[in-house]
């Protein structure tokens, strides 16, 4: 592991609308990580291990808010964004974030990565009233305001995913046999129950589970199991690194199921192209974000913004891969609740701006999707549209979907 017209908001103008005068306060107020001058933002990333291929995301987010900075800050203050390894392992993060909020001391803490990372600080944050914001992984639990009031999710969450997943393979394809391929931790568990309660009264279609750990070389066998098992639908609920050995092991070995492949893992630069683009024909996905492989986005605003700033802030990096249009997505709706929260820089504040978004026309996100939330809806993003690989890009298709269920 989901969403009154306003302009999308163009990477030349950014800097300068983010720069003029927030709402009016009455007086400036502060905590900790904030200034006159500055605004402090903590990060944690995996950019090493098995999961570094979601480093990307850190970097872009780094490089965006010194796109910020060069246009004059937002509301005048720079924002300095402090971003640590935790190499995907919840004791590093534990440890990395730690040191962010009593250490360096930041005003919040935006787009720490992953289920098992995120659920080992949830509790901390919620704890020290410590804003932990737009957290980059879809579990259905960080839309809980109630009893977690600090954390908030960004992406569709993954229940509302796999549900959608599983209502279509009931609509198109007959007499399924599903074969699910799931990491074995909080974030393959929270795929796999809400794509079995989207089958509902068909669960038992599903004729084989496969599990694997972060930590496990390759997933070979778990294919070689599910190919076995005779399904002709494949789910696959795995990390990048994980997503790309699926896709060429099916192939190796002649299995050639209905593929779904989880949102987290349709970057054609870090996966499809390691899998292999023959490989790849034909697999579904649900997306929210703008391919930018798709031709089809070629003239969109947002997207002429968006290779600006790759052009400029990231030479180096791959356009191909989605980890780069995500990361400058989610930096766009931080930038934009600290926009909102004026010179009232306090955590209460930050945490209200954040939910207070209304239908914001996020760059990068696909046409009629819009960021909301509300004080009783933490879930920001809840749609999304189905997409099929063809050629080197994703192609969207048929209608926006969503499920408003999972925020129930």
């Amino acid at each position: 592991m989901m969403q009154a017209s306003r302009r999308i908001l163009l990477a030349s103008t950014v800097g300068l609308a983010l720069a003029v005068a927030g709402p009016a306060t009455a007086q400036k107020a502060y905590d900790e990580g904030a200034s006159d001058t500055e605004i402090k933002i903590g990060n944690t990333n995996p950019y090493s291990g098995n999961a570094s291929a979601y480093g990307q995301i850190g970097r872009t987010i780094e490089a965006y808010f010194k796109m910020i900075n060069d246009n004059g800050g937002i509301n005048g203050r720079k924002v300095t964004f402090i971003t640590y390894d935790d190499g995907y392992t919840p004791p590093k993060a534990v440890e990395m974030v730690r040191k962010l909020v009593e250490d360096d001391k930041v005003l919040l803490v935006f787009q720490t990565l992953g289920t098992p990372s995120n659920s080992a600080i949830h509790k901390y944050m919620n704890q020290k009233k410590i804003p932990h914001l737009f957290v980059a992984t879809g579990a259905s639990k960080w839309g809980n305001p109630k009893e977690f009031p600090w954390t908030m999710g960004w992406q569709p969450d993954y229940a509302t995913e796999g549900g959608i997943y599983a209502k279509h393979i009931l609509a198109t394809v007959k007499d399924a046999k599903i074969g699910v391929l799931m990491q074995n931790d909080d974030y393959g568990k929270d795929y796999f129950n809400g794509f079995k309660a989207g089958l509902g009264k068909d669960a038992d279609k599903i004729v084989q589970v496969a599990t694997y750990e972060v930590a496990d070389p390759t997933v070979d066998s778990q294919m070689i199991q599910l190919k076995n098992s005779g399904a002709n639908v494949f789910f696959n609920i795995t990390t990048p690194k994980f997503a790309a050995q699926a896709i060429k092991k099916a192939a190796e070995i002649g299995w050639k199921p209905v593929h779904y492949l989880n949102n987290v893992s349709i970057s054609v630069g870090s996966v499809m192209k390691p899998a292999g683009l023959d490989a790849s024909q034909g697999i579904l996905t649900a997306q929210y974000l703008k391919d930018a492989t798709d031709p089809q986005w070629k003239t969109a605003p947002d997207m002429i913004e968006w290779n600006k700033f790759m052009d400029k802030y990231m030479p180096q990096g791959d356009k191909s891969s989605s980890f780069h249009a995500y990361g400058y997505a989610a930096a766009a709706t931080m930038a934009q609740v600290l926009k909102q929260s004026g010179d009232n820089l306090t955590r209460d504040n930050v945490m209200k701006q954040a939910a207070s978004l209304k239908a914001f026309d996020n760059p990068m996100l696909l046409t009629g999707i819009k960021v909301n939330t509300s004080a009783t809806d933490f879930y920001p993003i809840q749609a999304v549209q189905l997409s099929r690989f063809e050629g080197e890009s994703w192609k969207v298709f048929g209608d926006i979907l969503s499920n408003e269920g999972a925020s129930q």
